[in-house]
């Protein structure tokens, strides 16, 4: 993957400003005093720990991240292990911090550089963007902490802060906007402390410029911020123009036959890749005779549960459950399914919805009356009293 280069118009301009030795210096001076500095990621050279937290911070907040980040380092503490890991235990430890093509591409990059490369990380921008997962800004963040090269970042966080502190009008997304903002992050670069200046500017844009009531009177850099200086904090950076997010609807099979619920596994490719979800039903039709299309037989009880939706970043998902109760566990078998007791289903890989509808069905049933299935010696007992008692 070749990098851009910077427009040389924004660039000049940039570094003709007269804060710019002064922007670097206030940062790494606040980083001293406020910084974040006892991150479980923190602290170390060590490539695999930082690639790891990088690619878990991505579109995810550092207190949500936290946790999965020990649990991953506890079960794979270095890139071998990982690599040597089946997909199904990577994404079994990811599930619920969401966006799974992370896990997904985590996994392959690990074996990139486990067979590959003999376990070293690139040590390169330009080398670390070619691992699945890694773009450049990643990239850059990983090649300042672990190897303290000079290199920009721009997560949304930097973004943000660049934005105010230029006035740079437009939303980050657009291409030209983004260029603008890369020129100047590339612009900014310390000679000296990489590593410090790169912390600062996330813990900067996560815990002070923030993107709802930003701490100004507590910010390094407010007295040269152009949009604090020209009351435009609140409306910069410019919001990603609204469309309204297409609607998609799917209607999900609920099966269980006694302790165990039907689960299909997705494609590798597509949403919730290689995670465990309920079978999706075909649409149209009755959805009594899409269940038994589905299961080859007549199940003993059904119902419909109360739909939800849940939200993705370019379209929202509807969904129907259809619960059902099997008498017997069908003959057949749907593709890509298994029939798996309730704890074993807890425990795999799945995304959060499957997840809470899974429990809410579970505690349902644990709540309800246990159903007492006679012997065939209490049937027979049964059956001659009913045959003493008919009438002659």
């Amino acid at each position: 993957m070749r990098l851009p280069r910077a427009p040389r118009a924004v660039k000049l301009r940039a570094a003709g400003l007269s804060t710019v030795t002064q922007f670097s210096r206030s940062l790494i001076a606040w980083h001293g005093r406020a910084g974040r500095r006892d991150l479980p990621w923190q602290g170390t050279r060590d490539p695999y720990r930082i690639w790891l937290s990088e690619i878990m911070l991505q579109q995810t907040q550092v207190a949500a991240a936290i946790p999965y980040f020990e649990r991953f380092v506890a079960r794979f503490p270095d890139v071998q292990r990982l690599a040597r890991a089946s997909l199904h235990d990577v994404l079994r430890l990811w599930s619920g911090l969401g966006y799974y093509a992370r896990a997904r591409n985590l996994h392959r990059a690990a074996r990139v550089v486990a067979r590959e490369r003999g376990g070293r990380f690139p040590e390169s921008v330009e080398g670390l963007v070619q691992l699945p997962g890694v773009g450049r800004s990643t990239a850059g963040a990983i090649a300042a902490f672990a190897f303290g090269r000079r290199a920009p970042i721009l997560d949304g966080n930097v973004k943000r802060l660049l934005a105010r502190y230029f006035a740079v009008a437009g939303y980050p997304g657009d291409a030209a906007v983004a260029a603008q903002l890369w020129s100047l992050a590339e612009a900014l670069l310390p000679r000296r402390a990489i590593e410090t200046y790169t912390q600062a500017l996330m813990d900067l844009g996560a815990t002070v410029c923030t993107r709802t009531r930003p701490q100004c009177l507590h910010c390094p850099l407010r007295a040269q911020c152009v949009a604090l200086r020209d009351a435009r904090v609140q409306t910069l950076p410019e919001l990603r123009p609204r469309r309204p997010l297409p609607l998609r609807r799917e209607t999900w099979l609920v099966a269980s036959h006694g302790g165990r619920v039907l689960l299909e596994r997705r494609p590798a490719e597509g949403l919730w890749g290689g995670l465990w979800a309920f079978p999706r039903l075909a649409g149209g039709g009755r959805a009594a005779d899409a269940v038994r299309r589905s299961l080859g037989e007549q199940p003993a009880s059904m119902r419909r549960r109360t739909p939800f939706e849940h939200g993705f970043t370019h379209f929202r998902l509807r969904v129907q459950p259809i619960e059902c109760e099997l008498a017997a566990q069908p003959a057949g078998r749907l593709p890509r399914t298994r029939w798996m007791p309730f704890a074993e289903a807890l425990r795999a890989a799945q995304p959060t919805p499957v997840a809470r509808l899974l429990r809410a069905v579970l505690s349902e049933r644990s709540a309800r009356p246990a159903r007492r299935v006679p012997t065939p010696a209490a049937r027979g007992a049964v059956s001659r009293r009913r045959s003493r008692a008919a009438p002659a």
